[in-house]
């Protein structure tokens, strides 16, 4: 046996199989494998973000360690290490073949990994600075540049190997998102700065204790994330022979492609703005608009500002459809610009801030809930044009610019500090005199007090342009990056010739072509068929054990395996009958409109479609010949490396 057949056959059995059996995405997808399963590990991550650095600054009181340096420059020496792991799993997962996929393995090792590095993150030995720094340093890189790193690349590459189907995978888009922007929004926005916040202070115990309980919530939420997620998309290449494509031609791939180039530079400088916002949020709510830790400013700016994030939500996806994703993500920028210049004009007048924060907001939906299903549409691309797919390799980058923006931002963010003089907050046993210096004095639950200082203008002004000045620039910017983006509009044609390319190298080599779609059913019939097996044998001997009746009890799972299926075929039959209506009525919607045209408007619309037609054709017949010729100087490369390949082997 082989060494990559020894890799599938170590998650062929029964209980790594996903429980999601349809061809097509259906609703147990989208809402357990896509929305409540990341919850646990999003949700963490996203209060990692906001309140890690209150935690180094004004628990652990490290803003002073080494002169302010210490938080500036291990942030950024991290991600060194963080950018090499991202690299590494990037080409692990393009290498990972199994079962169960490349990416969705990875989930379920990252599981336990995601709860312990979590807890260490907040068990903080208090001794001596040095063994703080130490192990500060050893905890946040095991989170970042191991744990959260391996879950993100395979949480990130679900949505773009989960279908082809361009309206599924939008779908699955808007509700993975909701994971990550609504649903650990809740906690972040609300929850967590209005009930539990005001009552941590400065208690490194109280800290450790709710955060503990945060990070374990990974663990199973992951699990359900696992067990409830496909990848189509990996199954479509199983009947084919595998091929051994050089980690730095698919890094050649992805760096030569503009649309990739143009949504990567876009993200990084994304993630780059709107880290540092969410990072200098609390500390604007304790210094600008309310006062520390008050348990509503924070509140009324995140929740009420943030309410387009919620009920947007479904309103996004069929503007997609409409405008086109590049389009809505792009125009609703300007908004976003617009929205962070109220803020900007006024930063101090709370009903002014939210004001603009709820318009800003609406401009954010499309970026927030759209963009994955667009890098997913260059994902495709990328395979069309090179005729091999680059998924971990361009995730690996896709996750680099994550992690490698959150210890660039975070060195920033402090480095900023310490230059403009940050006070940060103290804390003693006994409880010390208010002075003018001083915002407030809180009482912690441990027994201690923790004095908080009035910020020098400064740090104020710092904080006002971080949370809503910087995003003004930032929302301008990013309208005109998009513009190159038309990524979406010839994606069916390049999925029909992978298909085709698919179907011809199949049919030269001998074999017996099928669809995806057969083969998703031919394996989930072998997989049934295995469980089937398995359970047969585990029944035998219980009943063995037991002094049961082996036929009875047989007979009785059988019966309830075929009312199972009965049921699934009934409703898998409503569905089919549910969407065939909706075809329908949609089809007699559009005809008693054609119907009410006039014959010139008729005529004019006619025009319009075939311009329209006839620009999209030119744009297709333009990226044909350039795509073509790739395809081909690709092909040859691959050849050259097959070639070179054998030769050692054969030396060897």
């Amino acid at each position: 046996m082989g060494k990559a057949e020894t890799k599938r056959e170590k998650f062929s059995a029964p209980i790594f199989n996903s429980r999601i059996r349809s061809e097509n995405v259906e609703g147990k997808e989208k809402w357990l494998g896509y929305l409540l399963g990341p919850c646990g590990a999003l949700l963490f991550n996203a209060l990692l973000a906001t309140y890690l650095n209150i935690y180094y600054t004004d628990v652990l009181g490290l803003s002073t360690l080494g002169g302010g340096l210490f938080l500036v420059i291990f942030p950024i020496l991290s991600k060194i290490l963080d950018a090499c792991t991202n690299i590494l799993f990037g080409y692990l997962i393009d290498r990972t073949k199994t079962k169960q996929g490349k990416a969705r393995p990875w989930l379920l090792f990252s599981a336990p990994l995601l709860a312990l590095s979590g807890i260490l993150l907040f068990i903080v030995p208090s001794q001596n600075p040095i063994v703080e720094a130490v192990w500060v340093a050893f905890s946040y890189n095991l989170y970042y540049s191991l744990s959260f790193t391996i879950y993100s690349m395979s949480h990130n590459l679900m949505v773009p190997l989960s279908t082809r189907n361009i309206n599924q995978r939008g779908g699955l888009a808007v509700f993975n998102n909701i994971a990550s922007v609504m649903m650990s929004g809740i906690v972040v926005a609300l929850i967590f700065p209005t009930f539990i916040y005001p009552h941590l202070g400065g208690s490194a115990h109280m800290w450790l204790l709710v955060m503990s309980i945060f990070s374990l919530l990974a663990l199973p939420l992951t699990f359900v994330e696992y067990y409830n997620t496909k990848e189509r998309i990996t199954l479509e290449g199983e009947s084919t022979a595998p091929k051994k494509i050089p980690f730095r031609l698919q890094l050649k791939a992805v760096f030569t492609d503009r649309y990739m180039i143009l949504l990567l530079v876009y993200f990084l400088l994304y993630t780059l703005t709107s880290s540092l916002k969410n990072m200098a949020l609390p500390y604007y709510c304790n210094y600008i608009l309310g006062t520390y830790s008050d348990g509503k400013t924070q509140t009324l700016v995140s929740v009420l500002g943030g309410i387009p994030m919620g009920i947007g939500i479904f309103a996004v996806w069929p503007l997609a459809k409409r405008f086109g994703k590049k389009n809505v993500t792009a125009y609703g920028f300007l908004i976003y610009a617009l929205g962070s210049l109220i803020c900007y004009l006024f930063p101090r007048n709370l009903p002014v801030v939210l004001a603009g924060q709820f318009i800003k907001n609406i401009g954010g939906l499309p970026c927030a809930y759209v963009f994955m299903a667009l890098f997913a549409d260059a994902l495709d691309h990328l395979e069309w044009k090179n005729g091999f797919r680059c998924d971990g390799t361009a995730m690996s980058i896709y996750s680099v610019i994550i992690t490698a923006a959150a210890g660039l931002v975070t060195g920033i963010f402090n480095g900023c500090l310490s230059a403009t003089g940050y006070i940060a907050p103290q804390t003693t046993s006994t409880q010390p005199a208010l002075t003018d210096a001083m915002q407030k004095i809180l009482s912690n639950s441990d027994g201690t007090f923790t004095a908080i200082f009035n910020q020098p203008d400064s740090v104020n002004n710092l904080f006002i342009f971080f949370f809503v000045g910087l995003e003004v620039f930032a929302g301008i910017l990013y309208f005109f990056l998009l513009q190159g983006v038309d990524v979406e509009k010839t994606l069916s044609r390049k999925q029909a010739v992978i298909r085709e390319r698919e179907k011809k190298e199949i049919l030269a080599s001998g074999k017996e072509y099928f669809t995806p779609e057969e083969r998703a059913r031919q394996q989930q019939k072998e997989q049934d068929e295995r469980a089937e097996m398995y359970f047969e044998k585990e029944l035998k001997e219980r009943c063995e054990k037991k002094g049961l009746d082996y036929n009875a009890e047989l007979e009785k799972h059988l019966s309830s395996v075929k009312q199972n299926q009965e049921k699934l075929e009934a409703k898998k039959k409503a569905q089919e009958e549910k969407e065939a209506a909706n075809e329908k009525k949609k089809q007699e919607k559009l005809l008693a409109k054609e119907a009410k045209l006039t014959p010139e408007q008729k005529a004019k619309r006619e025009e319009k479609e075939k311009k329209k037609q006839a620009k999209l054709d030119a744009l297709w017949e333009k990226q044909e010949a350039k795509g073509e010729l790739v395809y081909q100087r690709r092909k040859q490369e691959l050849l050259s490396y097959s070639e070179k390949e054998a030769l050692k082997e054969k030396n060897a």
